[in-house]
């Protein structure tokens, strides 16, 4: 990026596509075929360089996909998708739709995060929408006394969803939180809260009256907008995801920039945001600016430390969207490749590098606390080629403990995968067309899966000529396979 000052250089990863292509017309048991005749020529290779299959047996237990088509009966909207045997969908909530509290819902369905409530078939859903039309542009989200930016039309969404006779329900959504942009990624918190990040520094600078790049928190059990409050202590930069160590309300936060720190923030409150703390990026302890992106070694154990923040909330961030970053860099501090999503579970962090990795299609890496002084860095997997995994973006830890990576990938057919900690992984579903796959959460007890297909991201959200971000509820036999 033009903007980007620090010492250090991107690295491009050199994308090879080394094997078979997925045509765009495969249907029903033939894109198993297909998926399984990749899956065999990449174990050869493997068996060939000596390196641990990496491939799932039977698509981690699910077995065969197959085609499904279901419509939103709202808007009409038809969603076809590859699915296992057992497993049944439904789509619901498109951009475009007129909500009850007279709201429209937002372009560009990004992350989200399920909440329980006091009725054991009743959740809730917060969701992004990860909207990015140029000031003026934008069609503004939510009501006018309520934007954090008069002109800002991303947010987030509430959504009721029941479970009834063996398949969830959409009852409504509502406008929770308007007037930001860019709603990229997020997370939940242990405190029945959605973290909702800007995935910018744009500002007045750009044609907006007021500067972006901050974390919002949003109440799940809130019934309508909530007063937008820029967490400045958090950091302004181009936010991702976030997530919460449970034990000590410490918050982790990942940066969508090719050069890319990993940060975590030291509430002065546990729980109490607002209140203040200190940012701080990770660093590998006796190394100085470590690499990440390129020649890593998987399961290794890197232990590290963290350094500091001084301005979390720099005056030049719009300017110089790396101004956090150098803090860090100046330091010491490691650098990965895009940071998208994070998720707690199993005690750790679950990080995804979208570009990183010596082919740059990806990597997982998992964080270990010990304490507050440090931890341990490990690489849970690394894409060889773009056919096994292309670009994970947002990522969920399943019931089980393994994971859930949405593809971010212009290629045909992107994936939702499984990735077992072992390092193993799977596509669970796919879908036609190149619209990213978002914000894979299960319900509280683990019956459903819901996810976003992103749909267009600018524009007017009424025009029928674009492409609706759209929510599915993914339902059947999870028992079956390792999810």
């Amino acid at each position: 990026m033009s903007t980007q000052t620090s010492g250090v250089a991107p690295t491009e990863g050199s994308n090879r596509r080394t094997f078979l292509r997925r045509g765009a017309t495969a249907a029903g048991g033939g894109l198993f075929a297909v998926a399984a005749m990749e899956g065999m020529t990449i174990r050869a290779a493997s068996a060939e360089e000596g390196h641990k299959d990496k491939v799932a047996e039977n698509n981690g237990g699910y077995g065969e996909l197959r085609k499904l088509t279901r419509t939103d009966p709202e808007s009409g909207f038809e969603q076809s998708l590859w699915l296992p045997e057992e497993f049944d969908f439904r789509v619901f909530s498109t951009a475009g739709s007129l909500m009850p509290d007279g709201n429209t819902v937002p372009l560009g369905h990004d992350a989200m995060a399920c909440f329980a409530t006091d009725d054991p078939n009743v959740w809730r859903i917060v969701r992004n929408h990860e909207e990015r039309s140029d000031a003026g542009e934008a069609a503004p989200s939510g009501r006018k006394d309520n934007r954090y930016d008069p002109l800002g039309g991303g947010g987030t969404t509430t959504m009721w969803i029941r479970w009834e006779q063996d398949a969830p329900v959409f009852e409504k959504a509502w406008q929770s939180l308007s007037g930001t942009i860019v709603n990229c990624a997020g997370g939940p918190t242990p405190w029945r809260t959605w973290l909702s990040c800007e995935e910018t520094t744009a500002g007045t600078g750009a044609g907006w009256d007021a500067e972006h790049g901050y974390v919002f928190e949003v109440s799940a059990d809130a019934p309508q907008e909530v007063a937008p409050v820029p967490l400045k202590a958090m950091g302004r930069f181009v936010h991702e995801a976030v997530a919460v160590d449970p034990g000590t309300g410490i918050v982790y936060e990942t940066e969508d920039q090719g050069t890319a720190g990993f940060y975590r923030f030291l509430p002065n409150t546990p729980g109490e945001l607002a209140d203040g703390g200190q940012l701080q990026m990770l660093k590998v302890k006796d190394e100085w600016n470590y690499d990440t992106r390129t020649g890593q070694r998987a399961k290794r154990s890197i232990p590290v430390e963290w350094v500091d923040i001084d301005d979390p909330d720099p005056a030049d961030a719009e300017e110089v969207p790396l101004a956090v970053f150098n803090q860090g860099w100046a330091r010491g501090a490691a650098v990965f490749g895009r940071l998208e999503g994070c998720w707690w579970g199993n005690g750790a962090v679950y990080i995804a590098s979208t570009s990183g990795g010596d082919e740059g299609e990806g990597q997982i890496w998992e964080y270990i606390p010990h304490g507050r002084s440090g931890g341990h860095l490990r690489l849970v997997f690394e894409s060889p080629d773009a056919e096994l995994l292309s670009y994970p973006d947002n990522i969920t830890v399943s019931p089980s403990g393994n994971l859930v990576l949405c593809e971010d990938t212009s290629r045909d057919l992107p994936a939702v995968r499984g990735l077992t900690r072992d390092g193993e992984i799977f596509p669970f579903v796919y879908h036609e067309g190149s619209r990213e796959w978002c914000g894979a959460t299960f319900s509280p007890d683990g019956k459903v899966l819901f996810v976003n297909i992103q749909g267009a991201t600018n524009g007017d959200p009424t025009d029928p000529s674009l492409e609706p971000g759209r929510t599915i509820a993914i339902w059947g036999p999870w028992d079956k396979g390792v999810l």
